[in-house]
């Protein structure tokens, strides 16, 4: 019984977690199956930068839009299943856009995802983009509407608009898709798969906890020790 409810929660993915099954599926497993967790600068840094976001601070409304920050989405679909937070929410007044019943009024909706560091190359990561994605695909259905998607860079203080049109709405669909397929059987299996080979761990939190250093066989502590004990 308790596996069948276990399976049946293991259906449901939050958003977050997609970007820890990219970077490394041992990693995804270790944070939701053994509940692990570890932080270092990278990950301290990320979380300053949201808990600001998500404070309230930056919600307010204005003639031309009305923003919200730390907004709950959903999508229950059955083939999606899935849940998260985004950073920011942006409504713009627009005759020609999406009427939001909740607010009364025609907008044109954003999303805007925050992130401490823009990328070395390219405008943005392909895990960044795949987890705004996800949350558009929340959003047009909790909204109905087809919003924008932006990744706010803190270091350089610049947006970056995600391109979810066509060819390329098709692709990111695809490979969501394909994540949390892969994602549910690690979790419905329950087991923690080895790490891939060529994984880089040097900046996961988890490196310690993932293979831990093991001290090397020593004769000389195992009789001075049993020495102490006499």
């Amino acid at each position: 019984m308790e596996n069948e409810v276990y399976r049946e929660q293991a259906r449901t993915i939050n958003i977050r977690s997609i970007q820890h099954y990219m970077y490394c599926p041992r990693r995804f497993a270790l944070l939701e199956i053994n509940d692990d967790w570890a932080e270092n600068a990278f990950v301290v840094k990320a979380n300053l930068m949201h808990e600001n976001v998500h404070s309230g601070s930056r919600s307010f409304e204005s003639k031309e839009k009305i923003v919200r920050s730390d907004v709950a989405l959903y999508c229950d679909d059955p083939e999606l299943d899935i849940f998260g937070v985004a950073d920011c929410i942006e409504f713009v007044r627009k005759k020609s856009g999406a009427y939001i019943e909740k607010l009364g009024e025609n907008f044109d909706v954003d999303i805007v995802e925050y992130k401490p560091r823009k990328p070395k190359s390219g405008e943005y990561n392909e895990s960044d983009a795949i987890q705004v994605y996800a949350q558009k695909i929340c959003a047009d259905s909790i909204f109905g509407c087809n919003c924008n998607a932006y990744i706010y860079y803190g270091d350089v203080r610049r947006r970056v608009k995600l391109p979810f049109d066509g060819r390329e709405r098709e692709k990111y669909d695809g490979l969501l898709r394909k994540y949390l397929h892969e994602m549910r059987e690690i979790l419905q299996s329950g087991e923690i798969p080895q790490r891939a080979r060529g994984q880089k761990c040097s900046g996961c939190s988890l490196a310690d906890m993932c293979f831990p250093k093991v001290k090397k066989y020593s004769v000389k502590e195992i009789v001075m020790s049993m020495n102490d004990a006499q």
